[in-house]
């Protein structure tokens, strides 16, 4: 997908405050292929083709996100988020910090040890650092995912694609995150390491790993969140991606209030398998929001 932006110049009036501000409110209403929604409903069908009937009453969320490109949203418990990769090949880094509590983070050391696996798929929890459930993967028609190889930083991306830095034509996925997470009160030092979805990893018997690409356009992956939380995802290279070019696609995003899948997970009805260590980790975040939430 392409974007084109409209080029400012003293020529075309935005040299002033009332040129600019002119110049701006004339883009109200106009759309883009990549682009937040406002509201969610307003987006093309595309987005929320295939939600359940009630998920369009519902929506928290809808945009387009551009290859280079980062974006963070505040989400609420029982949120569900869908993402998609429209063309096949888009890598999305991704973190989840607790709102109100942003010493709890995605932990993604437990994330893979705790459920014994490291290839992440429909059942997946993902873990915080305090041992509980922050979200589950609960539908996945892609499969390429990697949650352990992390993302891109500015070094490499300077060495690989002559530039890493958030606004260069080559931004590192550490450089994104950190501005998105930054607006949420967390620190470059306090961001965790992230998940990616969209581009897979093999791990060798000798212990090396091996880029495992895409699965194709069109694929998905959703995720269910057990606790208020901010999302931060950033559409860049995988740091394994042999190609010398920075190369990448857009992505779907759209989120809507999901708190029936929420009550059927906890009571196992909703066809995802959390296994024995993951039915711990929601037990320990139900406690946790029961203590909360009691009066």
């Amino acid at each position: 997908m392409t974007q084109t932006l409209e080029t400012h110049t003293s020529e075309n009036g935005t040299a002033t405050t009332a040129g600019a501000k002119l110049h701006a409110r004339a883009q109200h209403g106009r759309t883009a292929e990549t682009m937040i929604h406002v509201p969610p409903a307003t987006a093309p069908t595309r987005l929320i083709e295939g939600l359940p009937a009630e998920a369009k009453d519902s929506l928290t969320w809808a945009e387009t996100l551009s290859f280079g490109r980062y974006t963070h949203l505040e989400l609420v418990r029982g949120t569900r988020i869908r993402i998609t990769d429209l063309d096949g090949d888009a890598c999305i880094h991704a973190v989840l910090i607790r709102s109100g509590a942003q010493h709890e983070r995605i932990n993604v050391a437990d994330t893979v040890k705790v459920p014994w696996q490291a290839y992440m798929t429909t059942g997946h929890p993902l873990l915080s650092d305090a041992g509980r459930l922050m979200a589950t993967v609960v539908a996945d028609s892609s499969g390429q995912h990697d949650a352990l190889t992390g993302t891109t930083h500015l070094a490499g991306n300077t060495a690989k694609y002559g530039a890493g830095s958030a606004h260069s034509l080559s931004p590192a996925g550490r450089e994104l995150l950190t501005l998105g997470g930054m607006k949420h009160g967390i620190s470059q030092k306090e961001l965790p390491p992230s998940v990616s979805f969209f581009k897979g990893v093999t791990v060798e018997r000798d212990g090396s790993i091996t880029f495992a690409g895409s699965a194709g356009a069109g694929a998905a992956v959703e995720l269910l969140l057990h606790m208020d939380a901010v999302l931060v995802l950033a559409n860049t290279a995988h740091p394994l991606d042999p190609r010398p070019e920075f190369t990448g696609s857009a992505v779907d995003i759209v989120a809507w209030q999901a708190p029936q899948d929420l009550e059927a997970l906890k009571s196992g009805t909703l066809n995802v398998d959390l296994g024995p260590e993951g039915r711990l980790a929601l037990h320990n975040t139900e406690l946790d929001y029961n203590a909360r939430t009691s009066a």
